[in-house]
């Protein structure tokens, strides 16, 4: 700025362009962002959905596991199934006939006789159990645990508590 000061002193004219800056965006600018998001979103929304189903699935795997173990101890202590109740593991001081989370129930049963095992019904003697794991997404899983070795999975109902044709193996 000193330096065109002391031009004009000198009596020459210096002639200044004057730059105006504009603010804002043009149209290319602002569409070329738009089509940078709309690809990262395309490819971005799928797998963190795809990553989702596979986190809630993970967890039901290993609620069922969890529960299998305190099956087992349960019937260490007493020599059956027949009674156990996951209300402790949970911190529940009612009976709990299902485990829920957020995208699973699990429910416990009796496999010969299909019965919760919390039921005091005579005709049940406690020596296998089956744990279901029922989905609310049907993109996801369903899974059946028993104790007598069965591991499976499968995207369409599984009915029963004994077995799961047609299934994956987990």
């Amino acid at each position: 700025m000193s330096h065109l000061n002391s031009i004009n002193k000198g009596n020459t004219v210096a002639k200044c362009h004057s730059v105006t800056f504009k603010n804002g965006f043009t149209l290319i600018e602002v569409m070329v962002v738009v089509v940078i998001l709309a690809i990262i979103s395309a490819i971005a929304l799928p797998s963190y959905v795809a990553y989702t189903r596979k986190a809630a699935a993970s967890q039901a795997e290993q609620e069922m596991q969890k529960i299998a173990e305190q099956l087992e101890r349960h019937k260490s202590r007493n020599f059956s199934y027949k009674g156990f109740d996951p209300n402790y593991i949970y911190g529940s001081n009612a009976p709990m006939t299902e485990v829920t989370l957020k995208e699973y129930s699990i429910t416990i049963r009796d496999m010969n006789t299909g019965k919760l095992l919390t039921s005091a019904d005579a005709d049940m003697r406690g020596r296998n159990w089956s744990i279901k794991a029922e989905t609310t997404d049907s993109q996801n899983y369903n899974y059946l645990f028993t104790s007598t070795g069965i591991r499976c999975k499968s995207k369409a109902s599984i009915s029963t508590y004994q077995s799961c044709p047609g299934t994956e193996t987990w």
